[in-house]
């Protein structure tokens, strides 16, 4: 247990040393120089820890949002979240959810060795949430001991085996190849992207496209754009909370406008380091990976961190965000009046820049601008769907989680995993 302990949370829950380990074993096996497989390794490690650091950034920038959306939306006469917490959880089943990550990571490692499937799962953090989600699962259900590992395992290795798969197709046409797929909970919320593109989409007009006049060419930059962008949301948000509600979620010690700038500013500086982080990981990850592909596991394709796909169509990003954003807060009004859910769910601001981001640019891929817009339009309302039914199925254990993570396929597999377990009687 203590070796299994060590690979989990020292390697496996820390993406920069996994990440790392991965390149370092493709450089080994096709063996590089002395001076290659140290520059490669540590440069893969450096583009993971940028890229953490990017996302950690814009998790901050956002928080503020997130928490004013919560003042102004949440729901009258849902009931409050009342569940054991995510932190006794951890402290309860840490073992058992160690366990199912480790044997379905080992299940996945083999399927692509042995069968057509050949993504594998690489995207750390997202490898130990997904057994945390389906032993959530199993305790609910009633399963004790062994049990609890065996269905985790099961559910989790299905998981990170088939979703990559299903998205695989959807990445090529946004990258042109297949060097990579998507590891991470947007694939649900992507593939209806995907869909609702190629159906009424036009791939001909795509938002990377987008003309600009003259005097506008300044928005062509990426950082500026989601910058200004950001400020004015903040800025919005703020006018319309008014008074002592925007001392409570903004800050009391600065001016709105002064607020909003900083806010704005520090979006644009997250999402450049994290793009920065991205394309220095790609260089490295990639062809270090192709060692493993060639020898160990013919064909195999890495199943990667959303933000991996973001430097395609960065404009399609923040199309995405503030999409989702606006049809994500009317269903919550519209369901919210109409008492549609069981517990108050609030706006999911980080889902609706990571997941739905990654699923603007996959509708943009299928159906260029319009598919974008339409794609990231439905999986907005989806996305509050998808929260809403599942945070009762977890009252118990971690809906306090849920609620600020969910919404995507955490959100939709802990349905899957319920209504599989109601089939067999559990």
């Amino acid at each position: 247990m203590k070796i299994i302990n060590f690979i989990i949370n020292q390697i496996l829950r820390e993406p920069a040393i996994f990440l790392g380990i991965i390149a370092l074993v493709g450089l080994l096996i096709q063996k590089k120089s002395a001076s290659d497989i140290i520059k490669g390794t540590l440069k893969t490690i450096i583009g993971v820890v940028i890229l953490s650091q990017g996302t950690t950034i814009l998790v901050n920038s956002i928080l503020p949002l997130s928490n004013a959306f919560n003042l102004m939306y949440k729901i009258p006469g849902a009931a409050e979240i009342k569940s054991m917490g995510t932190d006794t959880f951890l402290a309860t089943y840490g073992t058992q959810i160690g366990l199912a990550m480790v044997l379905a990571f080992i299940i996945n490692l083999i399927v692509a060795r042995f069968t057509k499937i050949k993504n594998v799962f690489l995207t750390g953090h997202m490898l130990f949430w997904f057994p945390f989600i389906f032993v959530a699962c199993a305790v609910e259900m009633g399963l004790k001991g062994t049990s609890i590992v065996v269905f985790a395992t099961i559910a989790t290795a299905i998981y990170i085996i088939v979703s990559p798969a299903l998205i695989t197709p959807f990445v090529k046409n946004v990258t042109g190849d297949n060097s990579f797929t998507l590891g991470h909970p947007t694939v649900g919320l992507s593939l209806v992207s995907g869909f609702i593109g190629k159906t009424f989409g036009d791939k001909s007009k795509s938002t990377e496209d987008i003309k600009f006049p003259k005097q506008l060419d300044f928005l062509k930059e990426i950082t500026i754009t989601s910058s200004l962008v950001m400020f004015m949301v903040y800025l919005v948000v703020g006018l319309i909370l008014g008074g002592e509600q925007v001392a409570e979620v903004y800050s009391a010690e600065k001016n709105l406008v002064i607020f909003s700038i900083m806010q704005g500013v520090l979006f644009g500086a997250g999402l450049t380091i994290l793009l920065t982080g991205v394309r220095m990981m790609l260089a490295e990850i990639i062809p270090a990976f192709k060692g493993i592909s060639d020898k160990l596991i013919p064909n195999a394709i890495p199943a990667l961190d959303c933000p991996i796909i973001f430097p395609y169509a960065p404009n399609a990003v923040i199309i995405g965000f503030l999409v989702s954003m606006i049809t994500s807060i009317i269903t919550l009004f519209l369901l919210g009046k109409a008492g549609v859910f069981q517990y108050a769910v609030l706006p999911l601001t980080i889902t609706c820049f990571f997941e739905i981001g990654t699923a603007a640019v996959i509708g943009n891929g299928t159906g260029g601008l319009r598919g974008a817009i339409l794609g990231s339009a439905v999986a907005g309302v989806l996305m509050i769907l998808l929260v809403g039914f599942s945070l009762p199925l977890l009252k118990n254990t971690v809906s306090d989680w849920l609620l600020i993570f969910g919404g995507n396929d955490f959100s939709l597999w802990t349905i899957i995993a319920r209504g599989i377990g109601k089939i067999f009687g559990m």
